[in-house]
């Protein structure tokens, strides 16, 4: 059976939901017969590539979030990541066109490395504070995963993986998908947000016995393009 999970290493639920997914995952059973396929998903492709700014600039200048609101918003998301092990550091994150690091992903992919270079690139974002459209940080945390330097080079160059991320953000649009994270199960099945270990080890189950699951759409954690709701 095969899972797939559309997201963006910019959105704090994706990265939630993600330790989740894969805490869920690991009490299965049947895990070993699960193929996992992160996708590519963008929250603001109008960000220019090699500009980057603060979380509180990017909600004031292109959200008009008021401080006091931004503040109160990634308190609980840094509430909420604690319970799952992270420790968000907004106030150091730097927010740029996350397309590069997409390109990133999809090399890692094809060396089975998906879920890896994910987290390399959650943590880079929202741990480290680290420029995630830094061509010089992408290939550190390529290497980090045992990529070669002239291979990340060559992909965040390539044409035809520019295609690739864009095919799967156009799917994502086809599919209805519009805040992420979004988890696809057996191509059949959706669940929405960043959802509880409990509510995902029941869908996957379900999914794998063939039976109905829920679609979870309501009052989810998710990142959209208007924004994060809790």
């Amino acid at each position: 059976m095969k899972i797939e999970i559309w997201s963006d290493v910019m959105c704090p639920f994706c990265y939630i939901g993600k330790k989740n997914f894969e805490n869920a995952l690991a009490e299965l059973p049947f895990k070993d017969k699960i193929d996992v396929e992160w996708k590519s998903f963008q929250l603001d492709p109008s960000l220019e590539t090699g500009v980057s700014t603060t979380t509180a600039e990017y909600f004031r200048d292109k959200k008009g979030f008021p401080e006091a609101q931004a503040k109160q918003m990634t308190a609980q998301v840094t509430e909420m990541g604690k319970s799952v092990g992270i420790d968000f550091n907004f106030e150091n994150a730097i927010i740029t066109n996350t397309f590069p690091a997409h390109k990133l992903i999809h090399l890692a992919k094809k060396k089975n490395l998906g879920a890896e270079m994910e987290e390399e690139l959650f943590k880079a974002h929202f741990l480290d504070g680290k420029n995630i459209g830094d061509e010089k940080i992408l290939i550190n945390l390529g290497e980090n995963l045992g990529l070669k330097s002239e291979d990340i080079t060559e992909a965040l160059s390539n044409q035809e993986i520019d295609l690739e991320v864009k095919h799967e953000i156009i799917e994502a649009s086809q599919l209805g998908i519009s805040g992420v994270p979004f988890f696809v199960i057996d191509q059949k099945y959706g669940v929405s947000g960043a959802q509880p270990v409990e509510t995902f080890k029941e869908a996957i189950t379900q999914a794998y016995n063939e039976n109905t699951v829920t679609l979870s759409n309501n009052n989810d954690a998710t990142c959209g393009e208007d924004g994060c709701e809790i």
